[in-house]
């Protein structure tokens, strides 16, 4: 037999078993990428009814479609012939590498998956946690964005808010202020009392319900303090904070009330 004839064979065989190999790997990923394709919009569709936030539909969208897209690899290099086995545990020794040297992100990333699984909070939300108050106004995977009081960017870790007390101020809707003014001990309680009352009924923002109240809260060293306790919408705290201040202060002038301030008497010893 002819010894170019063998090897004419042997390419061919050889050319044979390699280019079914290569042929069913493209038809598997062809297959695997128009199911992965079906698989996150079936997913994304699913979402959209459970009305998840949308940076965790992205987020998650993306993780999974990666998640699968390296699965489909692997099995199209296990259908050309590669050895698969030693190349997930390559895989599985980098994640591994990767999540020790990322712990602390990764922290902040489950605790953003949680803010946005759970939703404590929401963009607009007016929002006190880890020691700052402000608006939300962007929660990512990373980290959760605020706008201060002062027009100030806060940028706070997500494991650290997700973990920590947070308070909402704008999940009931409506906010108490709770405001103190001191008078004078000369001052008659019922007549402050009602005068405190006037300017909380008088003020537009305040609501009729809860009603507002006027309560002795402490006789102090030089003053009958007063809890002044009025109720409005969490869009007009401020404005009612303010406000109530500012009145309160004309109205107690124009009853005659005092309100007293520290007093300073200096003594002097003759020699």
């Amino acid at each position: 037999m002819n010894l170019e004839n063998i090897d004419t064979e042997k390419w061919l065989q050889l050319g044979l078993d390699y280019g079914l190999k290569i042929l069913g790997a493209v038809v598997i990923w062809i297959i695997g990428s128009w199911v992965i394709k079906k698989i996150l919009k079936a997913t994304k569709k699913v979402m959209s009814i459970g009305d998840y936030d949308e940076s965790l539909q992205k987020f998650l969208l993306n993780l999974l479609g990666w998640t699968l897209k390296i699965v489909l690899i692997i099995v199209v290099l296990g259908t050309v012939g590669v050895e698969t086995t030693s190349f997930a545990a390559i895989l599985a020794a980098a994640g591994l590498a990767v999540g020790l040297a990322l712990q602390g992100s990764l922290g902040n990333f489950a605790g953003g998956v949680l803010l946005m699984i759970f939703k404590p909070i929401k963009i607009g939300d007016l929002v006190e946690a880890q020691g700052e108050i402000g608006v939300v106004k962007e929660i990512e995977i990373f980290t959760t964005k605020l706008t201060g009081l002062s027009n100030r960017e806060i940028i706070i870790p997500n494991g650290s808010l997700s973990n920590g007390n947070i308070i909402n101020y704008s999940t009931e809707g409506t906010r108490r202020v709770d405001l103190t003014f001191g008078v004078g001990y000369d001052s008659d309680i019922k007549k402050t009392k009602e005068v405190l009352m006037n300017v909380l009924t008088s003020h537009p923002k305040v609501l009729k319900t809860p009603e507002p109240t006027v309560n002795v809260s402490e006789l102090a060293d030089s003053s009958i303090n007063f809890a002044v306790r009025p109720w409005c919408h969490t869009d007009d705290y401020w404005a009612v904070y303010f406000g109530i201040t500012e009145d309160v202060k004309e109205a107690l002038d124009k009853a005659g009330i005092e309100i007293p301030y520290p007093h300073q008497v200096e003594i002097r010893k003759q020699g």
